[in-house]
């Protein structure tokens, strides 16, 4: 497994935006956003790959990790 797998991704429309938004919770802030739903996500996953290399070129600790943590069905209780 890649270290960028345990980080969770998320990909949602944002109807103030009217396009996808990506994010990375706990990794970075911001994201990538655009109007394709999988290229949103392949951004995504491409901007964590190169977050996590200059953790590592920075020799600083990453944060802990977000994968696992079961956000899906912590959200529903919440819908």
């Amino acid at each position: 497994m890649s270290e960028s797998a345990r980080y969770v991704k998320i990909v949602e429309w944002s109807n103030e935006d009217q396009c996808f938004v990506g994010s990375c919770p706990g990794l970075f802030y911001g994201g990538c956003h655009g109007n394709d739903e999988k290229q949103v996500f392949a951004e995504l996953c491409e901007i964590v790959e190169e977050t996590l290399d200059l953790y590592a070129q920075d020799g600083k600790a990453l944060p802990p990790t977000t994968a696992g943590k079961d956000y899906a069905n912590k959200m529903l209780s919440f819908a």
